[in-house]
């Protein structure tokens, strides 16, 4: 009776812990698609601390203050994949791709950034990775940007994930600095009753051929996107039906070569252009051949 009695505990509580487990994933679920949509967001950047050696000299970033309309569209959604693609609608006429984010269930295979155009592969083990999401962020030409990997939390009325993680230098300052050569962000978001906050606190580095990195300064950061009506960002919404086939195909020559699970190196231009403006400048029944090609050459 005793070990009867064992037994039915133990599937007692393992079925509780499925429960949970489930109840849990779907909470995650329901928040990560809950970015989906039409956003008013203000992007918000300063320096905080500067640590260069010949302070005198150093010219710290400007602080920054922008605004700008933004469709997410939830290109994808399966149980353990959820890709979201985020447009720039500057008027009904010029909508920008922007960047994209692709959210991983217990993932295990990450390409880490680790100076200039180079990302290394980790194969991580499923034990450290048991309930955590991976969120991976793209480039506007689809190329790696970041990753990272870690639980969606909510508690206490808070609903957020964070990470810390190395990235290339932001768009925002790629061509205006080059006196460092790694960001390690870490990347806070948050589900708010209005929306949701990208909430950073970024060190700037320098880092060398040996993997030592100095810290140059540190910066905060917060984007805070505001839910408005869908029917604002239709201009949006209507550029991705028409544009949607040709940057399917962008997204699949790019899985191929992340499915290598080998180190990505890639050429910053090929024939003095960079690749997200060769990608920009097809129309958008270009032939999958031909962003195959395109994308082929820039990888080193």
């Amino acid at each position: 009776m005793i070990t009867k009695s064992l037994y039915l505990l133990a599937v007692m509580a393992v079925t509780c812990s499925l429960g949970f487990s489930q109840d849990k994933k779907q909470q995650d679920i329901k928040s990560i698609k809950s970015m989906c949509g039409c956003y008013e967001v203000k992007f918000n950047f300063a320096e905080t601390f500067q640590y260069a050696k010949d302070s005198a000299s150093y010219k710290p970033s400007q602080t920054k203050h922008e605004s700008a309309l933004e469709w997410v569209e939830l290109v994808e959604d399966t149980p353990n994949k959820i890709v979201m693609q985020h447009l720039l609608i500057v008027s009904d006429d010029m909508i920008i791709k922007h960047w994209r984010q692709d959210w991983l269930y217990e993932n295990t295979d990450l390409y880490l950034f680790d100076k200039n155009t180079s990302w290394k592969y980790k194969k991580l083990d499923k034990k450290a990775v048991k309930g955590q999401w991976t969120q991976k962020v793209y480039q506007v030409d689809d190329s790696p940007r970041y990753e990272g990997t870690a639980t969606w939390v909510h508690v206490d009325g808070q609903d957020y994930w964070a990470n810390m993680t190395d990235a290339p230098l932001p768009r925002r300052e790629h061509t205006k600095r080059n006196d460092y050569n790694v960001l390690k962000r870490r990347n806070i978001h948050e589900i708010t009753a209005t929306g949701w906050n990208h909430e950073q606190d970024n060190d700037k580095l320098i880092r060398d051929d040996s993997g030592k990195d100095v810290l140059l300064a540190q910066e905060k950061g917060m984007d805070i996107y505001t839910k408005v009506p869908d029917s604002k960002c239709i201009a949006g919404q209507k550029w991705w039906k028409e544009n949607n086939a040709l940057w399917k195909n962008v997204r699949d020559k790019w899985q191929t070569l992340f499915d290598r699970h080998q180190d990505l190196n890639l050429e910053t231009k090929v024939e003095k252009k960079t690749l997200y403006s060769l990608l920009f400048d097809l129309k958008p029944d270009a032939a999958k051949s031909e962003t195959d090609a395109i994308i082929q050459k820039f990888v080193k």
